[in-house]
């Protein structure tokens, strides 16, 4: 399979804007999307999820009402919408699919699920 490309990470000041791009278009029988990202020193954190099949989506509590995941109606690329960024939100962000019940998919920020394919990561940066 084609490897996950993201794309539109930067350097924002902090109250700005930025949407992060995934390709996926090789991945039809991925039903689980999502995006995590990890700051220096920290543990790798999942932020937003969605399971494509009914359009649901689960965010992390330190993105919720700021960040959108969405995916585009041809379902090629996997969107993150980032607004009122903060400089906490300073990480390597990287998309990941698979294929999961969504029983499995929704739980995603409560446990830790192996995606088994991901993208080389996209830096966001963001100053005060």
């Amino acid at each position: 399979q084609v490897p996950l490309v993201e794309s539109g990470g930067g350097s924002v000041q902090a109250g700005g804007s930025l949407r992060l791009s995934c390709g996926v278009s090789g991945y039809t029988y991925s039903n689980c999307m999502g995006w995590f990202r990890q700051a220096p020193g920290k543990e790798r954190e999942g932020i937003a999820f969605i399971y494509t099949l009914s359009g649901s989506t689960y965010y992390a509590d330190s993105v919720k009402g700021r960040f959108t995941i969405s995916q585009d109606n041809g379902k090629n690329t996997l969107y993150l919408q980032m607004n009122s960024l903060k400089p906490e939100d300073t990480a390597m962000y990287y998309c990941a699919v698979d294929r999961f019940s969504w029983a499995t998919c929704s739980d995603t920020l409560n446990r830790e699920i192996k995606f088994r394919y991901w993208g080389q990561g996209t830096q966001v940066t963001v100053s005060s």
